[in-house]
Order: structure tokens, then sequence, then C-alpha cells
């Protein structure tokens, strides 16, 4: 298992308030497979890259409304940070923590 591997909880600070999710991880070489749920829904990683300790995806987001998200983070130990680019809103901060 690598070290990028795992349930991560992650709040990601939205315009819409911080919303909470689980965001999983599972790497196979230099790419990855996983998804993030929470309250919203759940969405699935697309064109996962691992990179390290690094890693890049997109997600289809439907609710509230259709739009591409780019998600970029880089992994320290059991703490994951970084950033959700949603189209016209911008950068979103992510972090988290894996879970127990």
């Amino acid at each position: 298992m690598a070290a990028v591997d795992g349930d991560w909880d992650v709040t990601i600070k939205t315009p819409m308030g911080d919303q909470k999710s689980v965001f999983t991880v599972v790497s196979d070489g230099a790419s990855f497979s996983g998804k993030v749920a929470g309250a919203m829904g759940s969405m699935d990683v697309q064109n996962g890259t691992v990179d390290g300790n690094s890693l890049t995806w997109k997600m289809d987001m439907t609710v509230p409304m259709p739009m591409t998200l780019e998600g970029s983070a880089t992994v320290d130990g059991d703490n994951i940070s970084g950033e959700v680019k949603a189209g016209a809103f911008g950068s979103m901060a992510l972090s988290g923590c894996r879970k127990a």
C-alpha cells in the first residue's frame, strides 16, 4: 500500500461554507482511483495521477450545478492538503487527515 492510499477526512472551503467529506484513494503505480463522498453526494475520481506523495485528479460535480473540478493535494504522513479548482469559482482549499 502506497503512502497516499487510504480514507481521508477532508474539509473543502467552498463559497457555500466548509464541506466535509471522505476522500478515498486507491493507488496503482502512477495512477489512482477513488471518490469523494459527503453531504452533497459522491463523486468518482477521474484521471487520478500519483507522483511521489502528490495527487492530481478531476471530478464531475452535478450538485448544486454541473462542473468539472480539478484537484491537487500533497500527502505528508497522516495529513493531506491541497486545493480544488472549481471553474469560475476559483480555488478552494482542501485539508484533512487520514481516518484511523
